[in-house]
């Protein structure tokens, strides 16, 4: 049975289950205009997506989602765009979760989301079940999908298998006000994760990123703070460490390594981990390293662990450089040390840019968070780097990279658009665009080389000199092949343009069939019969 969602009747059967006691009076929550809610849409599943985004914000606001909507919007901030076009945000947590050794994830959402966040995260990789907890109207309404989260979080945390439980509400459940908080802290030893990841809340799927590994820090932090904890995997460092920020292609902690020795350093933990244990050495560290600088959750919890932060990467010579002095300052590294350091890795560094220079000019727009960093690659191999676009937000983490582009005349867009990463490609008609996959499909449409920057750009050696020359021989090879585009572009002009684009202007109408088929086709075949 369908059943109209009224949200302050929800929040109303969810408390009297916690306390039958208290008061009806003081149970209500403020009810949702009527103006602002859909009604009609909020059938079926509830109040699904197709509801709208202010309609979904406005229930979860009036279902006590308010705090955490607060909080995203803090740590996440939109604009200049509303938010970048980006697959669901979700997938960035539920990615994490399903990375981690011993680790279960348990998905509480319309069963298309879940279908289609499942269907992505095998497609990337995952070797792993997710957990789901199916609802309907009935049990969205009277509280008792709670209850079968709950049901299933006891089932699954045994701690033969599973350091950790992950449970994530999607939009529906968060505009519903389904409260993870009460779920326990422990079942056994396993430690229960509840979060809220509502694609009306969280811009996109990077920053879902840090809302997992945010939540896991501040619980490991905690679990610390009461305690001894486990040691990693491997002992402990005999060196000071330097705690990673942000996803990163394998080879780069191991280079990050090597930057750090003649420090008298080594590299920590890379976050998002994978390992519960790892979390407490990540907090451990002597620093930590803000290579993507959109991390805000898991920044916090490192503030609070008493931890300095160090924007931007050792990318390039500049990068290298600035980077290595700030690190040596927050570790107290003697300068004397730093500048040996940096003596002997630089002209490397240097050696390696000049062996292997990008020629063009070139479009750079992406949602991982490292587009600046591959920017600032891009610039000083050569190339003529007109436009950054990227779907995260400026941080204070950003500012440097952002200031040494946009010194060297690229235009940098923080919550780039699509329309803004298109109109960058019409507007500057680079020799390479590198982008995400509507701008890739949009560029070879115009017969201009491009290249998927997940795929074929981050999935590369980004730091010290590995770095250096790691994007050339590709970038060249493409912006090499655009004589095979024109060629391309001459042979089908015309093709699935104008009226041979395959899209019908107008309703086909049928006309009455003639005696004789003309041109071979039959008096009853309905394709000879339209008009």
């Amino acid at each position: 049975m369908a059943v109209t969602l009224d949200i302050a009747d929800l929040r109303a059967r969810q408390i009297l289950r916690a306390d039958k006691e208290r008061p009806a009076s003081t149970l209500a929550a403020p009810a949702v205009p009527a103006e602002v809610v859909n009604l009609a849409a909020a059938k079926g599943d509830g109040l699904g997506c197709h509801a709208g985004k202010d309609a979904m914000t406005a229930a979860a606001k009036a279902a006590g989602m308010s705090e955490t909507l607060d909080q995203y919007a803090k740590d996440y901030p939109k604009g200049p765009h509303d938010q970048p076009q980006s697959m669901c945000p979700a997938f960035g947590s539920l990615r994490v979760g399903l990375r981690m050794r011993r680790t279960a994830t348990i998905l509480s959402g319309s069963a298309c989301c879940v279908y289609g966040l499942t269907f992505t995260s095998h497609f990337y990789g995952a070797k792993r079940s997710v957990g789901y907890v199916p609802f309907n109207s009935e049990t969205l309404v009277t509280g008792k999908l709670f209850e079968d989260i709950r049901e299933a979080v006891f089932d699954v945390a045994k701690p033969a298998d599973y350091d950790a439980v992950v449970v994530i509400n999607l939009c529906v459940p968060t505009a519903s006000g389904v409260p993870l908080r009460l779920l326990p802290k422990q079942i056994d030893g396993v430690r229960i994760i509840g979060i809220d990841v509502p694609g009306f809340g969280v811009p996109t799927h990077a920053e879902a990123k840090d809302v997992l590994a945010g939540a896991m820090l501040k619980f490991a932090r905690t679990e610390a703070e009461q305690g001894p904890v486990q040691a990693p995997r491997a002992g402990r460092s005999e060196r000071p460490t330097v705690t990673l920020l942000g996803e990163m292609f394998p080879a780069d902690p191991v280079v990050i390594g090597g930057l750090l020795e003649p420090l008298g350093l080594a590299a920590g933990p890379v976050v998002p981990t994978r390992e519960w244990r790892e979390l407490y050495a990540a907090l451990d560290g002597a620093a930590v390293a803000a290579i993507h600088p959109f991390y805000t959750a898991s920044i916090r919890e490192f503030e609070a662990a008493g931890r300095p932060i160090i924007g931007s990467a050792p990318v390039g010579h500049d990068g290298t450089a600035d980077w290595l002095d700030r690190i040596g300052e927050a570790c107290a590294v003697p300068r004397t040390v730093v500048e040996a350091a940096k003596n002997r890795m630089l002209p490397m560094i240097r050696g390696a840019l000049a062996a292997m220079p990008i020629k063009g000019r070139i479009t750079l727009s992406g949602y991982e968070g490292s587009e600046l960093l591959v920017g600032r690659l891009l610039v000083e191999s050569g190339a003529d780097l007109r436009y950054v676009g990227t779907a995260c937000p400026l941080t204070p983490y950003a500012e440097a990279d952002r200031d040494w582009l946009e010194a060297r005349g690229v235009t940098v867009r923080f919550r780039a658009s699509l329309e803004d990463d298109l109109a960058a490609l019409l507007d500057f008609r680079p020799d390479l665009a590198i982008g995400t996959t509507p701008v890739v499909q949009k560029a070879k449409a115009l017969a201009i080389p491009a290249l998927y920057f997940t795929n074929l750009i981050s999935a590369r050696p980004l730091m010290g000199v590995a770095g250096a020359g790691s994007l050339a021989k590709v970038i060249n090879a493409a912006i090499g092949n655009r004589h095979r585009f024109d060629t391309m572009r001459d042979f089908f002009a015309g093709v699935g343009e104008g009226h041979s684009a395959g899209i019908w202007e107008d309703v086909p109408k049928l006309r009455k069939a003639v005696a004789s088929a003309p041109r071979g086709k039959s008096a009853h075949d309905p394709i000879g019969e339209m008009a």
